[in-house]
């Protein structure tokens, strides 16, 4: 149970952060609007980190399905704690939706785009292309979960780990990110998108389900392709 609470609590704890520096960054009359791309590659990378400092010792901190799928997938995660890590993840995302939409309360009103409304939960392509998007998320994955498992075969003081994976994250942003906006986490895309589709978000569209599938499929893809690929290696 302590595992399950610290992969929930510590991917609820990742969105709001990740989501909303994008929602700083987006909506109107937010004092960090028009930021730019750098402020949110970089809040992403602290999203990322500071939940893992916080439950590491506790869960792993996967916070995200295809790490999950894809340490099990090479035996270094039991399978049996697969779907409940995975529950707890998306369970974790929702809520950590619902967080941003309170913590930017007024600001849905004074944003008259949907699509950037939209953006705040989750990722759409800059060029819609159903190949080059799912290629895309799966690159990204990929260079997430095989740095993550490389990082493992060097040894470093406590903590360090979990600071490399934070700048894997800025980088994976900053390189990668501009295609797709770089979901590279099924649990981070799909739960706040559910979370928009359910909250009474003035002015908001439809959830753009027809892409959905992508940042939630391609990661897992990258994730396992990444996972083989270094288990062959090693």
């Amino acid at each position: 149970m302590s595992a399950f609470m610290g992969e929930l609590v510590g991917t609820m704890l990742l969105i709001l952060l990740g989501d909303g520096v994008v929602a700083g960054v987006s909506l109107n009359k937010s004092k960090s609007q028009n930021s730019g791309w750098i402020v949110v590659a970089t809040g992403w990378g602290i999203a990322v980190a500071v939940p893992a400092f916080v439950f590491g010792a506790i869960s792993g901190s996967h916070f995200n399905p295809a790490v999950t799928i894809a340490l099990a997938a090479i035996g270094q995660f039991p399978a049996a704690q697969v779907v409940p890590y995975i529950i707890a993840q998306m369970i974790g995302a929702i809520l950590g939706g619902f967080l941003v939409y309170l913590m930017y309360l007024p600001h849905w009103k004074e944003t008259e785009d949907p699509n950037t409304k939209l953006g705040v939960f989750c990722t759409a392509p800059a060029i819609r292309n159903t190949v080059a998007n799912f290629i895309s998320e799966v690159i990204g994955t990929f260079m997430l979960v095989f740095g993550i498992l490389g990082f493992g075969l060097n040894k470093a003081a406590d903590g360090i780990g979990i600071m490399y994976v934070g700048l894997l994250i800025v980088g994976i942003g900053l390189s990668l990110g501009g295609p797709t906006g770089y979901a590279i986490n099924p649990a981070r895309d799909l739960g706040p998108r559910i979370a928009h589709a359910i909250l009474p978000i003035p002015g908001k569209r439809d959830a753009d389900w027809g892409y959905s599938w992508i940042p939630v499929l391609g990661p897992i893809v990258g994730g396992l392709i990444a996972a083989f690929f270094f288990a062959a290696l090693v």
